[in-house]
């Protein structure tokens, strides 16, 4: 491996030390139906998706719903001197990826045979802080100020 490369995954490795997530792999549900209560949920506070996706009718949502608990026992681990209620919580990123599709032949008239394609699902789930993001967002708009201020 070279230089490079090892240092990228040293510091990717750093980063996920301090990163609240969690993932959950080879689901038996399509991704497609999966995506529709990631979507749900993509950018709210921690406390109004749990109870979005207590109340859904899905078969996902229970999936995620105890995906969504993991990350915030990942976060508490993490974070032992702070308390999740003084936190700000959301879903930052949650992405739904393909998995491994069983594959089934099914018969069908005049001796020929259909596939059928069972298909599996991964879903990662990160969790962030509004206050962090709040603070990187004035930084941005302070640097910008700066820029356009030795501009003129």
């Amino acid at each position: 491996m070279g230089a490079r490369k090892r240092l990228a995954a040293e510091d990717y490795k750093e980063w996920k030390k301090t990163q609240a997530f969690a993932s959950l792999r080879n689901v038996p549900t399509s991704p497609r139906k999966m995506r529709l209560v990631a979507d749900m949920i993509r950018g709210q506070r921690v406390m109004p998706a749990l109870d979005m996706l207590k109340h859904s009718k899905k078969e996902a949502s229970k999936r995620v719903e105890k995906l969504l608990l993991s990350a915030m026992r990942n976060w508490e681990n993490k974070n032992e001197t702070l308390r999740m209620d003084d936190q700000d919580l959301f879903v930052s990123e949650i992405f739904v990826d393909g998995g491994r599709a069983l594959k089934r032949l099914r018969t069908a008239p005049q001796g020929r045979a259909h596939r059928i394609r069972k298909r599996s699902n991964h879903v990662t789930l990160y969790l962030g802080n509004y206050n962090e993001v709040e603070e990187v967002i004035e930084d941005v708009e302070v640097e910008e100020e700066e820029i356009e201020e030795t501009e003129d």
